[in-house]
């Protein structure tokens, strides 16, 4: 790709960007939420036209004009939220689209053999085919995008943060999967802003900063760290999280006693104080994402309580929850927390609509004047509340989904991975966000796969494993190897 240019209405997305990848290797794409990896690999794989540029396929000056003709060329991309269909089989996703069929009839039996043979190729034959995606685990509907990317000619495969849903087990897997693809000749482009998988998977790196290429070709294993956070963000930024407060905690606001949902957790006790970050760490399934929809109503407790302020809420009653003063930023932002067809003012908006009415009638100017006040001050890019939130990056999206509850005003806020495919300048700001929040007085319960980034925020945390708690302590008496012990094995090796 040579000179590539895109321009949406008052944005230059693209502006020049230059990428070559090789046959067989791992090419990494890195850049901060807005920096335009997510365009690129939409004009890559056809979903858009570039208004510049040239894509050289094969020594030979292409213009892909579809998504199936970039399939045809042999280009696959599987972006962060799967495209899969949860009510099909594993079989019927992977050849949706050009189905297996003779004289216009289905033939299940070839596509079940073939799907069969792809998961082996994959290293899953524990896959079965007949089973329906919605059945399989994040890391198994995963392979199930791989298997149908591999059922065309596929020689570029384009990853969009593919490890976000992952453990560190199903990650290690993951890797294998590429590696052998590579070993067959497969290139892949892998987007992540996880640095330290860039170091043990990639071979390549290309940076973006603000639509445009600012390095190329730079040595995944070799380029320091420093300067690939230098090159990103164009200032040096320490991988910081905001100090602790020193002031004691207040009230205990939210109580949770003796909660359980039947099949997935059980006996649950947690108690957040005003001013306090309570983290909620463990494996992927461990429980941890159903503990937070529980607690706001979203699924209907099977055992204990929720009180907030020290009145107990109905459970099962999301209504309820919001009205006692809780607000969850879902860990599937785009399909639980967002109305990605809406403006960014609607979705900041939609859970204070009384707060921006007058007389019963929505009042759109201060609406428009609150939403621009909050998505200026968390630094909301492009700015304009009047964008669809589709428009926007993952880390943006995120921001929109904190500027709701910002607005709320809420006692309670929760928050599910929330740097869930954000870069490492986002992160800052919403590690900062939070503790400014809890600094104010908001209980906040945040849960996050990355170890690491429990014990850097939160003041006290709680590990999860197969849907109970098995420890609770002050962060600073806990380091991370000692967590995985407990994740892993339920103590303390």
């Amino acid at each position: 790709m040579r000179g590539i240019v895109k321009e949406f209405p008052g944005v230059r997305a693209l502006d020049g960007i230059d990428l070559d990848v090789r046959a067989g290797e791992v090419h990494c794409l890195l850049g901060q939420n807005g920096a335009g990896k997510s365009t690129l690999i939409k004009i890559l794989s056809a979903s858009y036209q570039p208004d510049e540029g040239t894509i050289v396929w094969d020594g030979e000056e292409r213009r892909l004009t579809s998504p199936m003709a970039a399939i045809n060329a042999g280009i696959a991309t599987i972006y962060q939220e799967l495209d899969l269909v949860p009510g099909l089989t594993v079989a019927e996703n992977v050849f949706l689209g050009h189905e297996k069929s003779r004289l216009g009839m289905s033939q299940r039996s070839v596509a079940n053999r073939a799907t069969r043979d792809l998961l082996k190729r994959l290293g899953h034959s524990e896959i079965a085919p007949h089973r329906r995606v919605e059945t399989l685990s994040p890391a198994g509907q995963q392979v199930a995008s791989m298997a149908r990317a591999l059922s065309h000619d596929t020689r570029l495969l384009i990853l969009d943060e593919p490890s976000a849903v992952l453990d560190a087990g199903e990650v290690a897997n993951l890797f294998r999967v590429i590696r052998g693809l590579t070993a067959e000749g497969v290139a892949v482009v892998y987007i992540s802003h996880r640095l330290e998988e860039i170091r043990e998977i990639g071979d390549r790196i290309t940076v973006l900063k603000d639509g445009a290429t600012v390095a190329t070709g730079l040595s995944a294993r070799d380029t320091p760290t420093s300067e690939l956070i230098r090159l990103m963000t164009g200032r040096s930024i320490e991988y910081v999280f905001p100090p602790r407060s020193e002031k004691p905690f207040g009230d205990v606001v939210l109580e949770v006693e003796g909660l359980g949902l039947e099949g997935v957790f059980a006996d649950v006790d947690l108690t957040v104080r005003a001013g306090e970050i309570v983290g909620l760490t463990g494996l992927v399934g461990a429980g941890r994402s159903e503990i937070l929809e529980t607690v706001y109503g979203a699924r209907k407790a099977t055992a204990g309580t929720v009180s907030v302020d020290g009145r107990r809420l109905r459970p099962g009653q999301v209504p309820a929850a919001v009205g006692a003063g809780i607000g969850l930023a879902p860990e599937e932002r785009k399909s639980q927390g967002l109305l990605l067809d809406q403006s960014v003012a609607d979705n900041i908006t939609v859970s204070s609509l009384r707060s921006v009415s007058r007389f019963g009638f929505l009042d759109r100017g201060a609406e428009r004047r609150k939403a621009d006040e909050l998505s200026t001050s968390l630094d909301v890019r492009p700015s304009g509340v009047a964008r669809k939130v589709r428009t926007l990056s993952g880390g943006n999206q995120q921001k929109v989904v904190l500027a709701r509850w910002l607005l709320r005003g809420c006692r309670v806020l929760m928050l599910d991975e929330p740097t869930r495919g954000v870069d490492v300048g986002a992160r800052t700001e919403i590690y900062q966000l939070v503790r400014t929040l809890a600094d104010s007085g908001v209980a906040v319960v945040v849960v996050s796969s990355e170890v690491d980034e429990v014990l850097g925020l939160a003041d006290r945390v709680l590990v999860v494993r197969e849907g109970a708690v098995v420890a609770e302590a002050p962060a600073g008496e806990l380091d991370e190897s000692k967590v995985l012990d407990l994740v892993m094995e339920g103590r303390v090796a």
